[in-house]
């Protein structure tokens, strides 16, 4: 079974005691690539030095919607620069997040459309963070992504940008079916994640069930979102495993057919070639 796993924070101290151990368990499970997406500078720095430290290994830079308070004058220019790194495949993960509320919806969009822009000069997909909030009251966080995000498709179709036909992913999608049909639309991709695997997760699989399988990712987003068996412990890689083995009983394959289609897509959208 060929594998990628094209979102998980490998970064995170909840690996600094054994992420050898974890990229060799990743490795007897079939996976070839990894994506380690930075939350701020720092974290990209890291994700671009782990990438560095192994073939499998690919980075993603950009500030989370959660963190875009520490957005800087100089953090443009700063990501710009990563850019220029072979390991850096995406800019991510960025975003809106209107469910914790730690920055003001207007600096979210504002940051976000800045690095959108970014993605476009440096010819990189995105990795699309969105999180609705739990008062309906405090906006509608699809509509506002939605909203940017076709405007800024538009622009790239209009000036026949190549980035039009690979322009991000939706990670870890948990919005509704007409919410992931306008993002596939627009040329995205569906990031399937561990709770796809939950008992209490049908809607969830309903979803799944309505998606191309040529526009569905599969990832991690370790350490967290564990999916069954493991479900409340550490997730990692090699775990990505048991999410391909679900969307293939979603869609009635065979898993090293949903595991080989899911690295695939991988492959075009990051353009990291081989293992496929």
């Amino acid at each position: 079974m060929i594998l990628a796993d094209t979102h998980c924070h490998l970064d995170f101290e909840k690996f600094d005691a054994d992420r050898h151990e974890v990229l060799e368990r990743a490795r007897a499970a079939g996976l070839t690539r990894v994506l380690v997406p930075g939350l701020d500078l720092a974290s990209s720095l890291r994700a671009i030095k782990l990438a560095e430290s192994d073939p499998m290994l690919y980075a993603a830079v950009g500030f989370h919607p959660t963190d875009v308070l520490q957005w800087r004058e100089d953090s443009l220019p700063a990501l710009e620069a990563l850019t220029k790194n072979p390991k850096v495949v995406a800019i991510g993960e960025i975003g809106l997040d209107y469910y914790w509320d730690a920055a003001p919806h207007d600096v979210q969009q504002r940051v976000l459309v800045e690095q959108l822009n970014l993605a476009a000069r440096a010819d990189l997909p995105v990795v699309i963070h969105m999180r609705e909030a739990g008062d309906a009251e405090a906006g509608n966080c699809a509509t506002d992504l939605l909203q940017i995000l076709e405007q800024w498709v538009d622009r790239l179709r209009v000036e026949s940008h190549p980035l039009a036909e690979r322009p991000g992913v939706l990670h870890s999608f948990s919005g509704n079916r007409q919410t992931a049909e306008k993002a596939i639309d627009l040329g995205f991709y569906i990031g399937v994640t561990g709770p796809v695997t939950y008992k209490n997760a049908e809607s969830r699989r309903r979803l799944v069930s309505s998606l191309p399988l040529e526009r569905i990712l599969i990832e991690t987003d370790a350490p967290f979102l564990a999916p069954v068996p493991w479900r409340g412990k550490r997730n990692e890689p090699a775990f990505v495993r048991h999410i391909a083995d679900k969307i293939g009983e979603i869609h009635t394959i065979d898993p090293q057919e949903a595991a080989r289609v899911t690295s695939a897509n991988a492959a075009r959208l990051f353009c990291w070639g081989g293992g496929v």
